[in-house]
């Protein structure tokens, strides 16, 4: 069975990745790092399974694109 992909927040994401908080904006404006997700009206987070995949390939990383299901 697989595990749920978890929510991150930006401490754990900075202690992962070794960038700083302004770093981490900038390359997310670039769209060279995962954007983060909202999760309530203050919050947000990233999903652990996008920070791993920049973490394994830092240049290489892409957004993955949304697949349309037709709901």
């Amino acid at each position: 069975m697989r595990q749920p992909d978890r929510i991150i927040r930006l401490r754990t994401v900075l202690a992962r990745t070794g960038l700083s908080r302004s770093t981490i904006y900038r390359k997310i404006a670039e769209g060279t790092f995962p954007a983060q997700i909202k999760i309530s009206a203050n919050g947000a987070g990233w999903h652990e399974s996008e920070i791993d995949r920049w973490v394994a390939d830092p240049l290489a990383w892409r957004p993955v694109e949304e697949v349309d299901d037709g709901r």
